[in-house]
C-alpha cells in the first residue's frame, strides 16, 4: 500500500532512525573536522577519547564508509568524511532551529496560565494559591474562569483552560485528576429560622422534604447533596436555585430558607451568628476537591507548578 502523497517509504523497510547517525555522533564528527584531533573533539563534546573513537567507528559501520584517518599527528577527514561532515552540519543546524522553536513554544506556554475552577474553590482557596504562584513565577499572567463543575470540565475539554479545579464525587468524563483536599458541606439557616431553635437534630428525610436555597444542577455541591439524599426520597424542588455560592449565602442570611453550603464558605457568617449550623442525624456530606486536566495531558509549566502548591493545601 502506498503512503500519503509526499511521504517517502523507508529504504529497505528500515526506519530512518536506524539508518542515520544520531545528533551526538554528528556533533562529534563536526568537532573532529574543526579541531583536527579526536582527543580534542572528545573533550569539546564532553566524552572520553575511547568513547569518541567507539562512536566514530560505530558511525562508519552504520554508513558503510571510512570517515576519519587517525595518525600520531592527529585525525584527518577522508574524502567521504568531508562530504558527510557537510551534510552533518546542515542536520545539526536544522536541529538547532528545531530546539530554538521548541524553547519559544515553552516560553509562550510558561508566560500564561488559564485556570478554571468551581465556585467554592475559586472564591475561597484559589486566591491564596495564586498569590503564592505569583511570588514564585512573577512573569506568569493568570486568567481565572469560575463556574460550576460541569462548566469547568467543558472548558478543559475545549482546550480553553490549562488546569481545572472541581468539587464533587468523581472525576468528570474525559478528565484525569488528583484529590488535593476534602470539604464538608453543612446545613445552615438564619438565627430566626425555626430550625435554629430545635432541640433535636434534623433528620435526613426532613432535610430532603424541605424546599431549600441551593446551587444549580451541575455544581459539585448539588451533586453531593442529590446523591446523599437519594435514599431519603430525594431533594424537594428548591425554593431558589442560584448560580453562585455568594448569592446562596446572601439568600440564606436574609431568612428566605435554609441552605447547604461548603464549610469553607460560611466561616465568617457562623462566627458572626448571621448563620447557624443545623446538625443532621446520620448524614455526612463530604466531597473531594480535585485538580483536573484532560485525560493523557499531564499539567506542565505553570499549571504543574500551581498543582504542586495546592497538594494538601485544602
Amino acid at each position: 500500500m502506498s503512503g500519503a502523497p509526499g511521504e517517502r517509504a523507508p529504504a529497505s523497510g528500515v526506519p530512518l532512525a536506524h539508518r542515520v547517525p544520531d545528533l551526538g555522533a554528528l556533533e562529534l564528527l563536526l568537532a573532529v573536522a574543526r579541531l583536527g584531533s579526536l582527543g580534542r573533539a572528545a573533550r569539546a563534546t564532553g566524552i572520553t577519547q575511547p568513547a569518541a573513537s567507539s562512536r566514530i567507528r560505530s558511525m562508519e559501520r552504520q554508513l558503510g564508509v571510512a570517515l576519519v584517518d587517525r595518525s600520531p599527528r592527529g585525525s584527518r577527514l577522508t574524502d567521504a568524511g568531508v562530504l558527510v561532515t557537510d551534510w552533518a552540519r546542515r542536520v545539526v543546524e536544522a536541529a538547532e532551529a528545531f530546539d530554538a522553536g521548541a524553547q519559544a513554544l515553552r516560553g509562550r506556554r510558561d508566560s500564561r496560565l488559564r485556570v478554571a475552577a468551581s465556585m467554592t474553590i475559586a472564591e475561597y482557596l484559589l486566591p491564596g494559591w495564586l498569590v503564592a504562584l505569583r511570588a514564585q513565577r512573577p512573569g506568569t499572567a493568570v486568567s481565572l474562569f469560575a463556574g460550576n463543575s460541569s462548566a469547568v470540565a467543558a472548558r478543559l475539554l475545549a482546550g480553553e483552560a490549562d488546569l481545572g479545579f472541581v468539587e464533587g464525587l468523581d472525576v468528570p468524563a474525559g478528565l484525569d485528576g488528583a484529590v488535593i483536599g476534602r470539604d464538608r458541606l453543612i446545613v445552615v439557616a438564619a438565627p430566626a429560622h425555626p430550625w435554629s431553635r430545635r432541640r433535636r437534630e434534623l433528620t435526613a428525610a426532613e432535610l430532603a422534604a424541605t424546599p431549600l436555597i441551593l446551587r444549580e444542577r451541575g455544581s459539585g455541591t448539588r451533586q453531593v447533596l442529590d446523591a446523599a439524599l437519594a435514599r431519603h426520597g430525594g431533594l424537594a424542588d428548591p425554593l431558589l436555585e442560584l448560580a453562585s455560592t455568594t448569592a446562596v449565602k446572601a439568600a440564606a442570611v436574609s431568612e428566605a430558607a435554609p441552605s447547604v453550603l461548603s464549610e469553607l464558605a460560611v466561616g465568617e457568617e457562623l462566627a458572626a451568628r448571621r448563620l447557624v449550623e443545623i446538625p443532621v442525624a446520620g448524614l455526612r456530606l463530604v466531597r473531594d476537591l480535585r485538580a483536573v486536566w484532560p485525560t493523557g495531558q499531564r499539567p506542565a509549566g505553570p499549571a504543574r507548578h500551581l498543582l504542586g502548591l495546592t497538594r494538601g493545601a485544602a
